[in-house]
């Protein structure tokens, strides 16, 4: 939207922190976690960008003095000299050094994601100082990243209990439709590679350059050619079966796929009448598969009611686990109403009739991208230790009325135990079993993860 200057990309409070601390104070160490939420587990992505795009972009001079007239106007005061004393010293590069979990780590929450600290004792002032932003980096990524690893679980045992090729059919099973329903498109750039983190189906475009970018993945996400509903309606009522035709004429071909939604005006005559009668022939003729897309009524019924209308029409086959797999010529696609719950409601009801999860993948917009909050996974950036005067002290909130909020105490570590992962003071944990690896350091990005490497991670956990 614009090139926001870097010391407002923070909180109005904040900008009078600097004259709260100790005297003496020289570093602040600091700490992100997710406190609990929704999921048992949480995939850990997204900070990168932040890193390479907004961490990057040096203070200049004209920041500070632009940042001093909004604050003045604003009613508080503000650190002239300190930003001043930055771009003179560092020349603008924030120093400060922040370390992390590798992106497509999979962890139980509760446990330290990533921890920043100051690396020039005049700046004390600086970790906390960049609580918004960061914190604003990691969970919204984090948590798209997690929803959707939380669906994949789903699918993955419906396909496990009902599926020949589980190992085949997931990756494309859930489709990111969620671009038209976020606010912004640094969002949809930011949720879209989070979701293909898990998948290989997407239609928010945003996220492909962007993996490409701070990624480095050629091509994250693929998609179909697919129809709306002012694609089919223009046709008008009695040209429902012309518009259909279409579809196929344009885009039938051997191995290809092309999703039309079928519920303008009645659902179940389209699929028993149109698709499976007046078109039935150029259906199978085309060599490749039509995806049926429902797009109303109460999901897990009407999937079921699709889905065996179109075996009575098109034929099914039962796999080597018992279960009705669709003729290789229709499919179905949900895209209404789906999120985890009921992404599991649809699954089981398929399975209750006797049919595959080989028939059916979903389309997730807003429960994707948007229906969501910092307060999904209750993501929270604390101060956990401060150097005064060259000694180290534990920093800590532990407030009586909600215990939940207690925060963890000393400079952290991430390892792993024989429980599983577990967070440790950094003293009791050997350098080389931490697990949170140094990622930015004064201006400069230390490590630089490749999409390749966080989908194997995500996977093999």
């Amino acid at each position: 939207m614009f090139d926001l200057n870097p010391i407002l990309n923070t909180d109005s409070y904040k900008l009078s922190h600097w004259l709260q601390y100790p005297p003496g104070a020289q570093e602040v160490s600091s700490y992100v976690e997710s406190r609990g939420g929704a999921f048992d587990s949480i995939l850990f992505f997204g900070l990168q960008p932040f890193l390479m795009e907004h961490l990057a972009r040096p203070v200049t001079r004209g920041d500070v003095e632009a940042a001093q007239e909004v604050a003045s106007a604003h009613g508080l005061p503000f650190h002239r000299d300190g930003w001043f004393d930055l771009v003179a010293r560092h020349g603008g590069a924030l120093p400060v050094e922040i370390s992390a979990i590798p992106e497509g780590t999979v962890l139980p929450p509760q446990n330290v994601l990533a921890q920043i600290r100051n690396t020039d004792p005049a700046f004390y002032w600086l970790s906390s100082y960049l609580e918004t932003a960061l914190l604003r980096a990691i969970w919204y990524p984090t948590t798209v990243a997690t929803i959707s690893y939380a669906c994949k679980q789903v699918i993955r045992r419906a396909l496990e209990e009902t599926s020949d090729d589980p190992k085949g059919q997931l990756p494309f099973k859930l489709h990111d439709f969620g671009a038209r329903g976020v606010s912004s498109l640094e969002s949809a750039a930011l949720g879209g590679m989070a979701h293909l983190v898990n998948f290989r189906g997407t239609d928010t475009l945003a996220a492909l350059p962007a993996a490409k970018r701070y990624y480095d993945e050629p091509m994250a996400g693929f998609s179909i050619p697919a129809a709306e509903h002012s694609t089919i309606t223009a046709w008008g009522r009695d040209g429902e079966a012309d518009a259909y035709a279409n579809m196929l004429q344009k885009f039938g071909r051997r191995g290809g796929l092309v999703a039309v939604v079928s519920d303008s005006y009645d659902l179940f005559n389209a699929v028993e009448h149109i698709w499976g009668g007046v078109l039935r022939d150029q259906v199978l003729q085309m060599g490749g598969t039509l995806v049926v897309r429902p797009d109303s009524g109460h999901p897990p019924t009407i999937v079921r009611q699709t889905v065996a209308l179109l075996a009575d029409k098109f034929g099914a086959r039962r796999n080597a686990k018992g279960f009705f797999v669709l003729n290789p010529a229709v499919r179905v696609i949900q895209g209404d109403g789906i999120d985890v719950a009921s992404i599991g409601e649809i699954l089981d009801e398929l399975k209750g009739a006797g049919f595959s999860a080989d028939n059916v993948a979903f389309g997730m917009g807003g429960a994707l991208l948007q229906r969501l909050d910092r307060d999904t996974l209750r993501f929270a950036m604390k101060a956990s230790a401060i150097r005064i005067d060259g000694q180290w002290r534990d920093i800590y909130k532990a407030p009586s009325t909600d215990p939940a909020k207690a925060s963890k105490r000393g400079r952290l570590a991430l390892r792993r135990g024989a429980q599983g992962f577990e967070t440790v003071r950094a003293e009791n944990c050997p350098a080389e079993a931490n697990l949170l690896v140094p990622v930015w350091r004064d201006g400069q990005l230390l490590r630089r993860w490749r999409f390749s490497e966080i989908r194997e991670r995500t996977e093999s956990n």
